[in-house]
């Protein structure tokens, strides 16, 4: 009888240990972390965040420590629930709670894959990973995908170009560009002319810079450098300006004066200067006018074969009024033209009267005269 009740109580405390021992596996074993993206690819200076379930499958409540091992100590990190920082997180059995967890990658960093894991202590631990993209530097960047633009001397080159604040720190950038004389430089931003902008950490600007070449320019190729820059760091860049020069031509007399005398049906002669006032050469140009009805006017030479920039040349116009053009005055018009540039000046031509006219303008002025003396004396005595 007391060998059947030692029985009867050994299987029961081995029962009770069983139980027991069942319940701790299960309470131990039934705690797990989750999260989709185990490995993520990031730039220096990324901010990364998280959202990761702490999920209980026991069959009682959970109250765990938390932890965060394996960053680097110029790595930092915040651990949430709600809007809470927290160490230490509460679950109830089959339920699950979310956490965020947000890891800031200096900028300051070598490439490569940085491993760490996030801890329930004593329970479980969800292992990682960070692949850092590039090496990293606390430094300003401004780059553009096109460096090169061309156009003559009346174009604006426009450039579109990205400044990128790679420090910790908010920077006030000053924006600046060494042009050649007589040009013009401008910095735009939200389209707006600018010389300074302010980026917070790790953001970018979009910036379009525009080019003015001066009027006398040389074609050829400009490096423009243009840079941002603060107190603490400075970025630059090198901006190549084509230009192929400008195109433009005077017509004009020795003295400057448009305008002459003839005489109706006698030719007259006019000195002409053609001005290249370009910076590129001109080829062909010719010279037409526009003339009252049934007048005359040939140049010698007619066409220019070419003239470089900054010469001039000279060339004789003979004009030859209609014998009967009125006296007065006339307006005649003189071009100068090729594919590239059309010049016209107008050019005022006074008609006189003819000098016999002006000769028996005279005698009858005399004789009318004359006559009122003869009538004074003939009449004069009465």
């Amino acid at each position: 009888m007391k060998v059947t009740n030692l029985t009867s109580c050994l299987k029961k405390t081995l029962l009770f240990g069983f139980l027991m021992f069942t319940s701790m596996v299960t309470q131990a074993k039934g705690l797990s972390l989750y999260t989709p993206n185990t490995r993520i690819s990031a730039p220096p200076g990324a901010s990364i965040d998280y959202t990761i379930d702490i999920i209980n499958e026991s069959s009682v409540v959970r109250n765990e420590n938390l932890s965060v091992t394996g960053l680097p100590s110029t790595w930092t990190y915040t651990l949430q629930s709600g809007s809470y920082h927290i160490d230490r997180i509460a679950v109830l059995p089959g339920e699950k709670k979310s956490l965020k967890l947000k890891v800031e990658v200096p900028f300051q960093v070598n490439k490569g894959i940085q491993t760490f894991y996030v801890n329930a202590i004593n329970t479980t631990s969800l292992p990682l990973s960070i692949n850092v993209t590039e090496r990293g530097a606390a430094e300003s960047e401004l780059s553009t995908t096109q460096n090169n633009m061309q156009g003559d001397n009346s174009a604006t080159l426009t450039y579109k170009a990205t400044l990128r604040n790679r420090t910790a720190e908010q920077q006030h950038y000053s924006l600046r560009g060494d042009v050649p004389r007589g040009w013009n430089l401008t910095f735009k931003a939200d389209f707006k002319a600018v010389t300074s902008v302010e980026l917070e950490p790790n953001s970018t600007k979009e910036l379009t810079i525009e080019l003015k070449p001066s009027a006398t320019t040389a074609p050829g190729v400009y490096t423009i450098p243009v840079k941002a820059l603060t107190g603490a760091t400075a970025a630059a860049l090198d901006l190549e300006a084509v230009v192929t020069g400008s195109y433009a031509g005077q017509l004009t007399t020795p003295d400057g004066r448009v305008s002459t005398s003839a005489r109706a049906g006698r030719e007259k002669e006019l000195d002409l200067v053609l001005r290249n006032t370009g910076t590129s050469t001109l080829h062909n140009l010719e010279l037409r006018s526009n003339l009252p009805s049934n007048w005359e006017l040939r140049f010698e030479p007619e066409q220019q074969d070419s003239l470089q920039a900054g010469e001039t040349a000279h060339v004789k116009a003979y004009l030859k009024p209609h014998k009967n053009a009125i006296p007065g005055d006339y307006v005649t018009s003189l071009e100068l033209r090729n594919p590239e540039i059309n010049t016209k000046v107008s050019y005022r031509v006074t008609i006189k009267t003819p000098a016999l006219w002006g000769w028996l303008g005279v005698l009858l002025i005399l004789g009318a005269l004359g006559g009122l003396v003869l009538m004074f004396r003939k009449y004069g005595r009465r």
